[in-house]
C-alpha cells in the first residue's frame, strides 16, 4: 500500500489534555485525516519547524527527540491518525520564562513533516505554539488518539 501523499491529508492541531505543568502550549496533538477515496499508509516520527510569522518559508527547524516505535498506520478513506508533540514548557505568567534561561518563542503555526507524506502547516485551534529551547519530543504516527 502506498504512503499517503501530502495532498491527500488534512492536518489539524489542538492542545493535548495531558501536558507538562506550566503556562505555554506544553503538548499538542496533530491529527491527520485521509481526504481521498483510496486507503494509504502513514509511518514514522515527524520533523517539526516553527513557522515564524506563520510563514512556512521562514520556518525554524526544532530538534525532535523521537519517542516510541514507528509502525505503519493504514488510513482508510476518511480515516485518521495522530501524533503528539511535547514541548519544553514555558513557565510563569505574561510573556513567561524558560527554566534554561533562554527566551520563550511563540509560533503562530508549525510545519509538520512526515516521511514520504510531505509537510503540513498547522495552527492550534486555541492560540499559538509557545515553547522553550527549540526542542521537543514527538511520538510516531499512531492509530490510537493520544490525550
Amino acid at each position: 500500500m502506498k504512503t499517503c501523499a501530502a495532498a491527500s491529508l488534512k492536518a489539524i492541531a489542538y492542545q493535548a489534555a495531558d501536558r507538562p505543568q506550566g503556562t505555554g502550549t506544553g503538548a499538542a496533538i496533530v491529527q491527520f485525516t485521509n481526504t481521498t477515496a483510496k486507503s494509504c499508509v502513514l509511518q514514522g516520527h515527524p520533523t517539526v519547524a516553527g513557522a515564524a510569522n506563520g510563514s512556512p518559508e521562514l520556518n525554524v527547524p526544532l530538534k525532535v527527540t523521537p519517542t516510541g516505535s514507528a509502525s505503519p498506520v493504514k488510513l482508510s478513506p476518511g480515516g485518521q491518525a495522530w501524533l503528539k508533540l511535547t514541548f519544553v514548557q514555558v513557565q510563569g505568567e505574561g510573556d513567561g520564562y524558560c527554566e534554561s534561561g533562554s527566551a520563550p518563542v511563540i509560533y503562530p503555526t508549525m510545519v509538520i513533516g512526515l516521511p514520504g507524506a510531505g509537510k503540513h502547516q498547522v495552527a492550534l485551534d486555541d492560540g499559538q505554539f509557545a515553547e522553550c529551547d527549540g526542542t521537543l519530543t514527538a511520538t510516531a504516527v499512531t492509530a490510537t488518539k493520544p490525550s
